[in-house]
């Protein structure tokens, strides 16, 4: 089944306790389809960026199969840019500077090829901009799932309080989901979002896993213990990219099978953080991800003796 990726293509400026990196190429369609492409080959992205973005990065994202036509190029502007700098728990980080340039004015638009994709991944944008996308599909997808950040909670909970209506799935750290909901308790959260419209709620807990959620059924994903984290940028667009691309492969929206694509979408975030920008993403292979998961299964396989 196809996947519409929906959100930045990016440079970012990377600085953690273990190196750095200078116009890496980021941005959340960037990792959620490279992750996806593992999975599935039918990805769509819908994303701007500006003529200063290397065609051979644009090449390289064909060659995984990713259709570019919904990706708008902006001659004589500058593509989005990040900065930041992670503190030594890599777990909080500083933002240095941050350039709209070509997403201060972007309003996606959708070829008409796109307009009837069956599992959509809306990255973290303006409340509004996700809605328009949603708006100009011709038929209802099997699954709408969406990212978003405090920042939206803060300047526009109405417009996000809109499209969290039209949503299957939410995935959002656990800071955003007490946030959101006013709950401390992650259970709480997830009960009080799912009254917003998500009948899912993917909570990210980082370097602690991972809580997927829907109506009075729960599953928790450990995260992989990892002797080198390099840079987590991108690593919650990588596990988003990971769990739609699992399951639009499978076409199996049911609660066992998004278990399924909490663990696959967990393995993908677990390459990504062991190099800067999408480099590890780059080249992985069938049995690179195999091994990776018989790992996660490894973790919480035992025998109760009960």
């Amino acid at each position: 089944m196809s996947l519409l990726a929906v959100g930045t293509v990016a440079f970012d400026n990377i600085k953690t306790p273990f190196g750095s990196a200078e116009n890496a190429v980021g941005g959340a369609a960037t990792y959620i389809s490279l992750a996806a492409s593992y999975y599935t080959h039918q990805i769509k992205i819908v994303s701007v960026i500006g003529d200063d973005f290397p065609e051979g990065e644009l090449n390289y994202l064909k060659s995984k199969g990713i259709d570019l036509e919904g990706l708008q190029i902006k001659h004589g502007e500058k593509s989005f840019f990040w900065s930041g700098n992670y503190h030594t728990n890599m777990n909080s980080r500083d933002t240095l500077d941050t350039q709209l340039n070509v997403l201060a004015g972007f309003d996606p638009v959708l070829p008409a090829s796109y307009k009837r994709s069956e599992y959509i991944m809306l990255g973290n944008l303006t409340p509004s901009v996700q809605k328009r996308v949603i708006d100009q599909l011709d038929a209802k997808p099997k699954l709408i799932a969406l990212d978003t950040m405090n920042y939206w909670m803060d300047t526009a909970m109405a417009e996000l309080k809109e499209v969290l209506k039209l949503t299957n799935v939410l995935i959002i750290n656990e800071e955003e989901a007490r946030q959101l909901s006013g709950e401390y308790s992650l259970v709480r959260a997830a009960a009080d979002i799912h009254k917003m419209g998500p009948e899912t709620i993917v909570i990210k807990k980082g370097e602690h896993g991972a809580l997927l959620f829907r109506g009075t059924k729960v599953f928790f994903a450990p995260a992989l213990p990892l002797a080198d984290i390099f840079d987590p940028t991108g690593a919650g667009d990588t596990f988003a990219g990971g769990f739609m691309g699992y399951l639009a492969s499978t076409d199996d929206t049911s609660f066992e099978n998004m278990k399924r694509a909490v663990i696959y979408g967990s393995a993908m975030a677990s390459f990504c953080v062991e190099k800067f920008g999408i480099e590890r993403l780059k080249g992985l292979t069938d049995h690179e991800i195999t091994k990776r998961i018989i790992r996660f299964v490894e973790l919480v396989n035992f025998d109760p003796k009960l």
